[in-house]
């Protein structure tokens, strides 16, 4: 019997970071004395009713302690989506989770970032229609950005692609200068769910026709959930390389 996916080892080996649980958020904290940059790591949504908590999925905590290793302080929230209507209470978290990082004396409450992942692209909507100045960077790794066929109505709100749309009032394609808001990392899995791959596919175009910062991280024969399902080389790179862009992103002058 194989290992069920929350079980399964992350691809890279970094070394554990001491992890401070505060209630629903878990801290992953780097060495080292000062202000750091940080991140708010986003887990899928929804996950699988007999999953535990996903703070606790080798998946999250190697995303955790990658990010420390790199001297960033990870914060996860623990998030619960049953309903479309629970995406409402996973925004307003994660937004109180960016906060709680902003204000933690041991973090540069001007570098942070956002990384998104599955179907927690949803939430994404929100960072790109207004992202606040201290947002230096967004990641979204095998994202769901489009609700699927089939769910019940979803708000616009929790709708990404929506959010790319130019104001009512512009006609024009391009941004305008200073307007384009924070880099998007995104990584693509080349072996990606079919319910999942044609939101990303959307999203891509539209990003790239409104002139949206992206970079675009792709894993060619990786699955939806690589890091965890396909121990390669590729992806290897592929979450190194995710993770540095970011970094790049929040510690730019």
């Amino acid at each position: 019997m194989g290992t069920v996916f929350w079980e399964s080892p992350f691809v890279l080996d970094p070394p554990p970071a001491a992890v401070e649980r505060h209630g629903d958020v878990d801290l992953h904290v780097p060495t080292g004395d000062g202000r750091h940059p940080a991140v708010v790591v986003v887990h899928g949504v929804p996950g699988p009713p007999e999953a535990p908590d996903a703070r606790d999925w080798p998946l999250y905590r190697g995303y955790g302690a990658l990010l420390a290793e790199a001297g960033v302080l990870a914060a996860i929230p623990r998030l619960t989506v049953a309903s479309p209507d629970d995406l409402y209470t996973v925004a307003a978290r994660v937004a109180a989770t960016a906060e709680l990082l902003r204000a933690d004396p041991r973090v540069d409450p001007d570098r942070l970032g956002l990384w998104f992942f599955s179907g927690a692209g949803l939430l994404l909507g929100d960072w790109l229609r207004d992202p606040p100045v201290w947002l230096r960077g967004v990641a979204a790794t095998y994202p769901l950005l489009a609700p699927l066929p089939g769910w019940p109505p979803v708000d616009p709100r929790f709708r990404p692609i929506d959010a790319l749309d130019l104001p009512s009032d512009r006609t024009d394609a391009a941004p305008a200068e200073g307007a384009a808001g924070p880099t998007l990392v995104l990584t693509r899995a080349g072996r990606e769910r079919p319910e999942v791959a044609p939101t990303i596919e959307a999203f891509t175009a539209v990003a790239r026709q409104r002139g949206i910062p992206l970079c675009v991280v792709d894993v060619p024969n990786g699955q939806h959930g690589f890091e965890a399902l396909d121990h390669t080389e590729e992806s290897r790179a592929a979450v190194r390389t995710a993770r540095d862009t970011l970094i790049t992103l929040l510690t730019a002058p």
